[in-house]
């Protein structure tokens, strides 16, 4: 990778500290996306981090563990290792349940963060990061949540950068320390904390903020949604959490590429091996009741638990646990509707309603498929930290001078485009709304329908309309546009242009 050989060029060029950092840099671009999920406390983060991973083992009861930032990893060998300040490593075992303990016997104050390592196929392709809730009432915990985000940078002032030692010193260390993309659970309200913490993600420095290329929203507790809140849901659950998921991507876009409605909790359940035959047997002897009495139970968990029927009250707390009462009432229709439906179709059911398959696939489009463009910028943005940190202006000029000469490369493209999305995002290069809206569909799409904004469109249309807006970005260059918005048209131009030769290639 060419971000990779400019690294190990630029080693032998600059101090032994800055070259510590390149290291690092290096280590991070041969390794899986890092991807950070963030949020509240009690937004269900650690709830959705188990259904990513398909496997209870993130605690999501408040405890130790719950205040530390924890990265799970793809390992051959299941561990946690507890990682101190002072670099020293603990190695534990997993508890009976297979979650990581819930007390580690240590001192948590002298902890840096958790290492859970598994062997998980999903673990291969992305790091998935659990974070303490930000709006906790512990200090530590945001300030450990805000460090991973780039948020405690940010409170710093200028002069208050250390004098560093051939180790990496803090400004260094946060240069490469962060995730490269943030998944962002919100729940019913997004507050004013909740786009401050976005607008200070960093995808590896305090440089490079929350975008569409690294971040993505999740509207969690979707089921918790009053339907008769939301104008035009019909009292529909699942329609009043999709329109009120839109209304908050309207909110904080360009931060995050889309905001998903979810419900974490049935999708542990149904993913992490949580839901099971007792469970769908339970959930027929329900189905069997008379329609008024269930309905009435169904009103509130207190009267579903305090009910007084053959399903022993703590099977239905147990169910209730599980997956809710919007879970337990949508078990229930599948079976009266499919009364022969087996447990492994009922725990699919589940699945299907939880929404976690939408949030797959969109993470799936927004960071798998480009996760070597969004690790590459991040390292770009890395190598340029580190630089700056040096304080030696030769050393930041070599570096600026090797990375001008890399993004001038016809193979850096991706790494152009993803660049001028971050400036136009951000609002560093202020551009007219269509445009700017053309921009952040062009470069936050895998798919090339869906960058050129016609979606299901033949080849021949797709063909003409690239070439078209080629055309236009590249006029719009050369005449009308500011310098920095020149700058930005030229990319757009280059991808409009390298979209219509790949439409024709198949034809040729």
């Amino acid at each position: 990778m060419s971000v990779a050989n400019l690294c190990h060029r630029l080693q032998a060029q600059v101090s032994p500290r800055t070259a510590a950092g390149f290291a690092e840099v290096l280590r991070r671009l041969g390794g899986p996306l890092q991807v950070a999920v963030a949020g509240r406390i009690k937004s269900g983060k650690s709830t959705l981090v188990n259904a990513l991973i398909g496997r209870r083992v993130a605690p999501t009861d408040i405890g130790e563990c719950t205040r530390l930032v924890t990265r799970f990893q793809y390992g051959t060998v299941d561990r946690v290792e507890i990682v101190f300040t002072d670099g020293r490593k603990q190695v534990l075992p997993f508890a009976a349940d297979g979650m990581i303990p819930a007390e580690l016997g240590v001192d948590i104050e002298q902890v840096s963060h958790i290492e859970a390592y598994l062997t998980n196929a999903v673990l291969q392709g992305m790091t998935v990061i659990d974070t303490p809730g930000l709006g906790s009432l512990d200090a530590a915990s945001v300030s450990r949540t805000e460090q991973l985000l780039g948020a405690a940078k940010h409170r710093k002032d200028d002069d208050e950068e250390e004098e560093g030692s051939d180790d990496l010193d803090d400004t260094s260390r946060n240069a490469v320390a962060g995730a490269e993309a943030v998944l962002y659970v919100v729940t019913q309200g997004v507050r004013a904390d909740d786009q401050q913490a976005l607008a200070a993600f960093t995808a590896a420095t305090a440089s490079r903020e929350a975008g569409p290329v690294n971040a993505i929203a999740v509207l969690n507790k979707a089921d918790t949604i009053a339907p008769e809140s939301v104008e035009g849901a019909d009292g529909d659950v699942w329609k009043a959490a999709t329109m009120l998921a839109e209304k908050q991507a309207s909110t904080l876009k360009p931060r995050v590429a889309d905001v998903l409605p979810v419900i974490g909790l049935i999708a542990e359940s149904a993913e992490s091996g949580g839901f099971t035959s007792a469970d769908a047997e339970a959930l027929r002897q329900l189905a069997e009741m008379d329609d008024d009495i269930l309905e009435t139970m169904l009103i509130s968990a207190d009267i579903f638990t305090s009910w007084d029927c053959e399903v022993a009250a703590g099977t239905r707390l147990r169910l209730l646990e599980k997956l809710d009462l919007f879970g337990v009432r949508r078990a229930v229709e599948s079976i009266r509707a499919e009364p022969a439906i087996t447990a492994g179709a009922l725990r699919r059911v589940l699945l299907d309603a939880s929404g976690l398959e939408a949030v797959r696939q969109r993470l799936s489009i927004v960071f798998a498929a480009r996760a070597d463009g969004i690790k590459a910028a991040a390292a770009l943005a890395s190598v340029t930290a580190l630089a700056h940190a040096s304080g030696d202006p030769a050393e930041r000029q070599r570096v600026h001078d090797a990375i001008e000469v890399l993004l001038a490369k016809p193979e850096a493209h991706q790494l152009r485009l993803l660049e001028a999305l971050t400036l136009v995002a951000s609002g560093a290069v202020d551009m007219p709304e269509d445009l700017t809206e053309e921009v952040l569909r062009v470069g936050s799409n895998a798919d090339i329908g869906a960058q050129l904004g016609m979606p299901g469109a033949g080849r021949a249309e797709l063909t003409a309309h690239a070439l078209e807006r080629a055309g236009w970005w590249r006029s719009f260059a050369s005449f009308g546009a500011t310098p920095a918005q020149s700058r930005v048209a030229h990319v757009v131009h280059r991808a409009y242009f390298l979209i219509w030769q790949q439409i024709r290639e198949p034809q040729g």
